[in-house]
């Protein structure tokens, strides 16, 4: 929180919910930001986001494959609709200061969701790295680290390498590959329940390497690799990570430096973050 005070973000939640259930979910678990109450889901509406398969879910053609389908994937995968007609479609929405809508975050499958601190790092606005795995060498330094140190079932969170390359060094960027140069990139190992996004490279800048009177996408500059990572949320997922309290992810860092003359030789730097994986509040 503070650190998003810092850099000038507010937040608050919006739900269905009354002040009484959202106050006793605010005391239950901490929660010092406003809970809004849209009661009648008005506001929700307004926003284009109220959830209306649940209705459909107990419609006339709740039987009909396709809307059986629509519920399991934007409702529940467990059939209920009963108690959740009027929610949202569960996203998050990034305004400015007059009250536009700037980005926002939605998922297909309504269990899975993206955490603040991967928002922050898809819009660029950093937070400080936590359980960071740090190197230097004279051709680069590197901070590999997790957006969340706790995940559950669902959680769309990232792990981010910043690369600072050194003086007169850069890497390869996707498309060098093509010139026969190793691209550099974050490789992680799969992983029972986890799904692993392609990674995210930032846009590169083309190199002129003179001797060969070839142009190169690379990068010069510090940036940030970013590779998502979905805990799975299928029922057959949830209950096989029921019982497991943390989560190890393994992989390595890769990369091959070079300046106007030579190319070092490639580096492979081993990465494993453990996380904790918690249990949703469902009360």
């Amino acid at each position: 929180m503070e650190e998003l005070k810092n850099s000038g973000i507010g937040i608050a939640a919006i739900s269905y919910d009354s002040p009484a259930v959202l106050a006793d979910f605010a005391e239950r678990r901490g929660i010092t930001y406003p809970l809004l109450a849209d009661v009648g889901s008005s506001v929700i509406t307004e926003f284009g986001i109220l959830n209306t398969v649940a209705a459909e879910g107990m419609g006339p053609n709740q039987d009909d494959p396709g809307v059986i389908a629509d519920v399991a994937k934007y409702v529940s995968v467990f059939g209920s609709t009963q108690a959740i007609v009027g929610t949202p479609f569960p996203g998050t929405f990034m305004l400015d200061a007059q009250g536009h809508v700037s980005s926002r975050f939605f998922e297909e499958f309504y269990r899975e969701r993206n955490t603040t601190s991967n928002v922050m790092l898809k819009l660029g606005i950093g937070l400080s790295p936590i359980a960071a795995i740090t190197g230097e060498t004279t051709q680069l330094k590197f901070t590999a680290y997790p957006s969340n140190t706790t995940v559950f079932v669902g959680t769309r969170f990232s792990i981010a390498v910043d690369v600072e390359p050194g003086p007169d060094m850069h890497v390869y960027a996707p498309g060098a590959e093509t010139l026969g140069y190793r691209v550099i990139g974050l490789n992680l190992t799969p992983s029972s329940h986890l799904r692993f996004e392609p990674v995210e490279f930032p846009e590169s800048e083309i190199y002129h390497f003179e001797p060969l009177d070839e142009y190169v996408p690379v990068y010069l500059r510090p940036f940030t690799l970013l590779q998502e990572v979905v805990v799975e949320a299928s029922v057959a997922a949830a209950s096989a990570l029921e019982d497991i309290d943390t989560l190890t992810l393994t992989g390595s860092f890769d990369y091959q430096a070079c300046d106007d003359e030579f190319c070092f030789n490639p580096v492979s730097v081993p990465l494993t973050f453990t996380l904790d994986l918690e249990v949703h509040d469902n009360q």
